[in-house]
């Protein structure tokens, strides 16, 4: 079975429709989302409404859990006080995208699970027990060995980090699916990835980030300057 993982789309409308024609190419037998929908895009209802059109399972993200349950953001930035200037940027991107995306589809992101499993794979949006810690890109081998080993299936796969990535260890592959709306690697392009049996291989798809930064601009998100440069260098920049 040939699985394709489609994560952190952050209401990215552009990156979103470029990484579906490329999932027509490429034909995958099963779609997941990984998570981290529709906060900090364009689009986040766009993007909620044609995921649950399109019927993919999937997890919930932390920035899913931001919108639903709000105080997880406070709870997370109560351990990082010298970010709280980068939490209120975040916190008030959130109300906006709350207030777009009304109470309904807040409740079918509630009901996301926090894991997907199926026969060869797991699926989490960070590690099996907290949607906001992940193991880095970098990461030794032991430390994705203590991380997913315990999810029990051939291979494990995560987002969150924004950096693509497969490492193939003994009984063991662990990969990041990347991000589709945000990527923070160094390219700009939209990423997903591919799982062919138990070899995981990225996808990466040119998308026009500048006219996603102008639909960024259009829709009134605040602090979409901020978000704009960061699609652009494909990277995380601080505000």
């Amino acid at each position: 079975m040939r699985v394709a993982i489609v994560s952190d789309i952050h209401g990215n409308r552009t990156a979103f429709d470029a990484v579906l024609a490329d999932l027509r190419q490429t034909a995958p037998d099963l779609v997941l989302h990984g998570g981290d929908l529709a906060d900090g895009g364009s689009s986040p209802v766009h993007i909620v409404d044609r995921i649950r059109d399109l019927g993919w399972d999937g997890v919930a993200g932390n920035t899913d859990e931001m919108l639903f349950r709000p105080e997880s953001l406070t709870e997370f930035a109560k351990q990082a006080p010298q970010l709280q200037g980068l939490f209120t940027l975040v916190g008030e991107m959130a109300e906006a995208a709350c207030e777009a995306l009304g109470p309904e589809r807040l409740a079918w992101l509630r009901e996301l699970p926090r894991r997907h499993m199926t026969e060869d794979l797991a699926l989490v949006h960070a590690s099996p027990e907290n949607l906001w810690r992940a193991p880095a890109h970098t990461a030794s081998d032991a430390d994705l060995q203590s991380a997913y080993a315990s999810l029990g299936r051939p291979v494990a796969v995560y987002g969150h980090i924004h950096r693509p990535y497969v490492r193939v260890m003994p009984g063991l592959t662990v990969a990041n699916s990347g991000s589709v709306g945000l990527s923070h690697d160094g390219d700009p392009r939209a990423a997903y990835l591919l799982i062919d049996g138990l070899e995981a291989t990225i996808r990466r798809v040119e998308y026009q980030v500048d006219r996603e930064i102008q639909n960024l601009r259009d829709s009134g998100m605040p602090h979409a300057e901020w978000v704009a440069k960061c699609l652009k260098q494909g990277i995380f920049k601080m505000p």
